[in-house]
């Protein structure tokens, strides 16, 4: 199911990094465009990258390739919903 809009993409962002990483509900509620993922969150390590990039391509029926992966992508949590947006609402 592809996702309507960005509000829906955040969401399932949220749903992702939870299921993936064991995070609390609250704290995830509380993940902000500039909250820092990958390097600042022990949970998401480079294996837990790929967990959350697999997930993120069942759930938006999306199809993420190595190539479109950067540096800037699990940077942040907007930058992340930013990459999945641009992915699912093409």
């Amino acid at each position: 199911m592809v996702p309507e809009g960005k509000t829906e993409i955040e969401t399932t962002v949220r749903a992702v990094l939870r299921d993936v990483l064991g995070l609390s509900d609250d704290r995830v509620a509380a993940f902000r465009d500039d909250t820092p993922l990958f390097g600042a969150l022990p949970e998401l390590d480079s294996m837990a990258v790929a967990g959350v990039l697999t997930e993120l391509e069942d759930r938006l029926g999306i199809l993420i390739e190595d190539d479109d992966i950067d540096g800037d992508t699990m940077e942040s949590f907007g930058s992340l919903v930013h990459f999945a947006s641009g992915k699912a609402l093409v």
